[in-house]
């Protein structure tokens, strides 16, 4: 931060300037990722010194080294914590000192606090994803959603949807064990029969008034549509939870039929405002962020 933004700076910004904030995002193939300039930037306008690094296991060699290995170096290095990204929001539970009850609902955790010694769990995604839904699909009809993905993205979408009044959930995954993980999950949390797992997407597409895709494919790093296009009719809503590319397949195919869609912009911002205040004990300003992760996402990658 140059002098002149410090001198114009009120008192309390210049007292926040002096602490420095150190966070990341763990995660494989994330080179692509706008959270960080989305943090930096609503660090700069709070006064700190915020710096975000990109924990990427892609360029840690073959074998990556363990998780355990990259939470100690964050920790040695003085990291207030960092967020999580695919494929460690499961795997990393178990590392864990306390979890949040939103992370242990969802079984996931997308932020990781680093205080007093302990290591502090907490899962944005599902507040995230709900105001998105709430905001972006206002009035959609919610009786009988698909899912595809079940796992730590598709589990907090899933406790989000549930939340938000969907009578009957059906998801899929490639892994029948995780999706029928997360219908037990849900059960404990919602009771039972209001989600199922299914084997037939193309069936349940048919039954389904809105589709949600919360699987990696249709990130600039995993290309590709995760249901088949003539699954999607003009009927339904479609939303997903990828953001960059902001209109991935999925969405230019829904677009393309009259669907109602909703981009993976508003899920991460959302969950990316409620981290900010965990990392930082400061309540950001949820628009200017928006406006932020609106302005890096359309500029060119490089």
């Amino acid at each position: 931060m140059d002098g002149t933004a410090i001198t114009a700076e009120a008192p309390a910004a210049r007292e926040r300037s002096r602490r420095g904030v150190l966070v990341g995002l763990l995660g494989r193939g994330i080179q692509l990722s706008r959270t960080p300039a989305m943090h930096e930037a609503e660090g700069r306008e709070q006064g700190l010194a915020y710096v975000y690094r990109l924990l990427d296991t892609e360029l840690m060699g073959d074998p990556a080294p363990p998780i355990a290995e990259i939470i100690r170096f964050a920790e040695f290095f003085g990291f207030s914590g960092f967020n999580v990204t695919f494929p460690y929001k499961q795997e990393i539970l178990p590392l864990l000192d306390e979890l949040s009850q939103a992370a242990r609902q969802v079984g996931a955790v997308n932020t990781v606090v680093f205080r007093d010694g302990r290591r502090f769990g907490h899962n944005t995604d599902v507040w995230g994803f709900r105001e998105s839904f709430r905001t972006g699909m206002a009035g959609a009809p919610c009786d009988h959603v698909l899912l595809l993905g079940a796992g730590g993205a598709g589990a907090a979408v899933a406790h989000a949807l549930l939340d938000c009044g969907v009578s009957r959930l059906a998801i899929a995954d490639v892994e029948p064990d995780r999706a029928g993980a997360l219908v037990r999950n849900l059960a404990a949390s919602f009771g039972a029969g209001r989600a199922e797992i299914v084997d037939d997407v193309r069936e349940a597409a048919k039954a389904a008034q809105g589709i949600v895709n919360a699987t990696p494919v249709g990130m600039a790093k995993l290309p590709g549509i995760p249901i088949a296009a003539d699954c999607i009719e003009a009927r339904h809503w479609v939303a997903d939870v990828v953001y960059f590319p902001l209109e991935t397949e999925l969405l230019r195919e829904a677009r393309r039929k009259g669907c109602r869609t909703l981009s993976g912009e508003g899920m991460a911002v959302f969950q990316a405002v409620r981290a900010f205040e965990l990392f930082t004990g400061i309540a950001p300003d949820a628009n200017r962020m928006k406006a932020a992760f609106a302005a890096f996402t359309h500029e060119p990658a490089g």
